[in-house]
């Protein structure tokens, strides 16, 4: 099976452990892409999900690992292929100046992304009636993981201690909506700004869209390298109905604001995250992604995941024939339009972690460069 297919469908269909410690610092809540494990699968390292209820039923089956830290992976008892899991960073294991863990403040991603939630509250989470029926952005809050604010001083120390000890070499920030017009831009662009006098790392900021479009001149000035802003869903009734709060900034918003934005970072440096399996066909997600192409945008489009704990713990994830149907097309519409994923500075679409979309590109051009 091509790496990309296989891939595809570790995403959609997640992997059963046979160790249970192999998944012990899993990422459970919170933002981001939780309740997966990291691991890394023909020198590609991927997000596959394995506290799910579909991955508890998944025909994908991770041996315990030999003496090389290599584990088999397999299919209805035949070998798939071999896996390993990434160790973990050594800057978990330090506090900062004023005493917190360092895993509270910022944490790896695929195997060399520093990514963190700078607010780890929202104004769309206080309600179920405005809240993202898949956002799990406050159980990490709730469970200690983390903390509510991560201030400049503490974002630099970590960043720069994850550059140093771990060969971080990019990071992002996202951020809970807070009150305001500027939707977390403002603090954004602190943190920024004290993570680069720090530690000369790439930063991918990622908030709704601000209200008003300078705030684009000021992240990058900041010194943020690309931005995203997250559509999620792409049709009005779905975003309606998943995202009833954030809904309310329209999909017209969004494309204006990316007009706005990609002068400003380049084309490529500016990507949305669409979530494929929360009821808009393969058909309607395309369509977007013709139009966010041909303005500059990069959709990175990952399967839907369902969190435990959330209003869509129980929802199923999209078939890897679903994810078949957007991502071929959508990789060669990339690629043609030269807008791939290797040439991106930072974030979720250099990562590639959490969707087979940049192994469908590599497949197409032949271009290894750049994976996590």
């Amino acid at each position: 099976m091509p790496t990309e297919r296989l891939i595809n469908e570790l995403q959609s269909l997640g992997v059963r452990l046979v160790d249970p410690r192999a998944g012990a610092d899993s990422r459970r809540g919170g933002a981001g892409p939780s309740d997966h494990k990291a691991m890394t699968i023909d020198g590609m390292t991927i997000m596959a999900p394995v506290h799910t209820a579909p991955a508890f039923d998944s025909p994908y089956l991770v041996e315990q690992p030999d003496a090389f830290g290599k584990s088999r992976i397999t299919r209805e008892g035949l070998m798939i292929g071999e896996v390993s899991f990434p160790q973990q960073p050594k800057f978990y294991g330090l506090k900062t100046a004023d005493g917190v863990p360092y895993s509270r403040i910022a944490v790896l991603h695929g195997r060399d992304v520093l990514a963190t939630t700078v607010l780890q509250t929202c104004i769309r989470y206080q309600s179920r009636t405005k809240t993202c029926q898949f956002c799990a952005i406050g159980q990490s809050l709730a469970a200690g993981r983390t903390i509510a604010h991560k201030t400049p001083a503490q974002l630099a120390e970590v960043a720069k201690a994850a550059v140093e000890l771990d060969g971080v070499k990019h990071m992002v920030m996202t951020t809970g909506t807070p009150k305001g017009d500027d939707r977390g831009a403002a603090v954004l662009a602190d943190s920024a700004a004290a993570v680069k006098a720090a530690v000369n790392l790439p930063i991918q900021v990622q908030c709704e869209p601000p209200e008003d479009d300078a705030w684009f001149a000021r992240l990058k000035a900041a010194g943020a390298d690309g931005l995203g802003m997250h559509l999620e869903a792409v049709t009005p009734d779905v975003r309606r109905r998943i995202m009833p709060g954030k809904a309310q900034v329209g999909i017209e918003k969004y494309m204006a604001s990316f007009r706005a934005a990609v002068p400003v970072f380049g084309r490529g440096q500016v990507s949305t995250y669409i979530l494929a399996g929360l009821g808009d066909t393969p058909e309607a997600i395309l369509a977007m992604c013709e139009d966010l192409v041909a303005i500059g945008v990069y959709p990175f489009v990952v399967p839907f995941v369902p969190i435990s704990g959330t209003p869509l713990e129980s929802h199923p994830t999209p078939s890897p024939a679903y994810m078949h149907a957007i991502l071929q097309p959508l990789s060669r519409m990339l690629v043609e339009s030269g807008l791939k994923a290797v040439d991106v500075k930072a974030g979720c679409a250099k990562c590639g972690a959490c969707s087979a979309l940049s192994t469908y590109e590599k497949a197409l051009s032949g271009d290894a460069r750049g994976t996590c």
